[in-house]
């Protein structure tokens, strides 16, 4: 497992949650793009990588999804709930 090179950015919240639930539940960032894929959420790993990192702005339809696949409220990836 690769580490993060860069520091964390300030363009969205969630990202820190996101990779930890997905690494909470071994998932691979190729099976949580191909997972929002079907959801028809088409972002490229750099996309979902730059998420990870608070480098990139999420959408709400985006978070939608990513909760579901993930299998947490979107309070939590919000940091509302825990």
């Amino acid at each position: 497992m690769r580490t993060r090179k860069q520091e964390l950015g300030s363009r969205n919240i969630v990202g820190k949650a996101v990779e930890e639930r997905r690494k909470a539940i071994n998932m691979k960032q190729r099976d949580l793009l191909t997972q929002l894929q079907i959801k028809g959420i088409e972002i490229n790993a750099s996309g979902l990588s730059k998420i990870e990192g608070q480098l990139r702005s999420v959408n709400d339809y985006e978070l939608k999804a990513l909760s579901e696949v993930l299998g947490v409220s979107v309070n939590e990836l919000l940091g509302i709930e825990k």
